[in-house]
């Protein structure tokens, strides 16, 4: 606290962090059917599987980098067999949540609006809130398709959360950026919820009536504080990247 003609400043100060989350743990949630687990294995491995065990459920890690920041990603490919139950384990966990339907399967979109309202109501207030994405999964089955992309669209706007049709079978790059935008979102979330540096007055009023004559008073300044100037040295150690692995558990066949 500095004192300058009678009125006390106070500066608070907020730390902000300098460097970006290592982690970021991304749940996979939807019914059975619409391809969470083809969708993992995706961006994960590069690769399509077109059969699975739907009972399966497990947690893939690999090591990403998002617009130029290493970051490792946690994905838990989750196996719900009727709609959101037991959802402690992963909404406590979560950085951030997507929400997979098949767009050629009517029910299986109507099932992410029990998974969107339990995550909204759990995010809510929570300081960073966990994004959500809403995916439309199996756009090769266009001419099935039994739900719009307006529809799709529309209920992401109802729950304020991003949307994005993809396909597992295809383009692995569209299913890529599906999960690097979760982490962007996170970032962006983090970083909302850091306070800005401000600074505070007290503006209270002095009253020149009561306020002592004013006497001439002559002092001196006292002598500016000599700097140090140091010298840091620093080496950065040099490592290579080590490829990501990834085990795949009984029950995936890879095409």
């Amino acid at each position: 606290m500095s004192l300058m003609f009678g009125k006390a400043r106070t500066c608070n100060i907020v730390t902000v962090p300098e460097h970006e989350p290592s982690e970021c743990n991304i749940v996979i949630l939807g019914a059975m059917g619409s391809g969470k687990s083809a969708l993992t294995v995706k961006f994960l491995t590069k690769r399509f599987i077109s059969e699975y065990d739907p009972n399966l459920e497990d947690t893939y890690s690999s090591e990403e980098v998002v617009d130029q920041q290493p970051v490792l990603v946690k994905v838990m490919d989750t196996a719900d067999q009727d709609g959101p139950v037991n959802c402690e384990r992963y909404l406590g966990w979560a950085n951030a949540f997507i929400i997979v339907y098949s767009i050629d399967n009517r029910n299986s979109f109507d099932a992410c609006q029990q998974y969107l309202e339990t995550v909204t109501l759990y995010s809510k207030g929570l300081q960073p809130e966990a994004p959500v994405i809403l995916l439309g999964n199996k756009v090769d089955m266009e001419r099935y398709r039994q739900v719009s992309k307006a529809d799709g669209a529309a209920l992401a706007l109802r729950f304020g959360c991003l949307f994005f049709e993809v396909s597992a079978c295809l383009d692995f790059l569209s299913v890529q950026h599906i999960f690097h935008e979760a982490v962007r979102e996170v970032r962006r979330e983090t970083e909302r919820s850091v306070r800005p540096l401000f600074i505070s007055e007290d503006k209270s009023a002095i009253s020149l009536s009561s306020a002592p004559p004013l006497t001439t008073c002559y002092k001196e300044l006292p002598t500016p504080a000599t700097a140090k100037l140091v010298t840091v040295k620093s080496s950065r150690a040099q490592s290579k990247r080590r490829a990501p692995t990834l085990t795949l558990l009984k029950g995936f066949k890879i095409f």
